[in-house]
């Protein structure tokens, strides 16, 4: 039996965009105790100039913290009773530096059962990219969360 999944449809492909969100030193600084980074690009302003960069680099997870502030609409998804976060994978594409100003846009990427032992789970897939102050893509960030009956 082939699950119909019941959701608002139209939401694929939407864009949902927030920010922008200032790249501070002691952002980089913060985030760089909160997971243990002691890369010396990302803790040692000297370090990160001398390999070419204006200030220090922010480790590649760094935009996780802003993926929250963007605003997403519920699906309405006609199915199950538990919801929860089944997972996150970072893409980055250019280095984050400090002084840099990004933006987010999210969109809703895929919607799809997946039947195993436990039961049927549906999984809501959204994907969201970050950009520059340029223009330019400095990471995509795809999270998936579960929905059970």
């Amino acid at each position: 039996m082939v699950l119909k999944l019941e959701y608002d449809r139209s939401l694929h492909g939407k864009e949902h965009e927030a920010g922008p969100f200032t790249i501070t030193p002691e952002l980089v600084q913060a985030f760089n105790r909160s997971i243990g980074e002691t890369n010396p690009l990302c803790t040692d302003v000297k370090a990160a100039k001398a390999a070419g960069y204006g200030n220090i680099v922010a480790p590649p997870t760094l935009c996780t913290i802003f993926v929250r502030r963007v605003e997403l609409p519920d699906i309405r998804l006609q199915f199950g009773r538990l919801r929860f976060h089944a997972g996150q994978r970072v893409q980055p594409r250019l280095p984050v530096v400090a002084g840099d100003t990004l933006t987010a846009s999210s969109h809703l990427k895929e919607v799809y059962p997946k039947t195993g032992r436990s039961g049927t789970m549906v999984f809501i897939v959204w994907e969201t990219t970050f950009r520059n102050q340029d223009g330019q893509v400095v990471a995509d960030v795809q999270e998936s969360f579960a929905v059970r009956e």
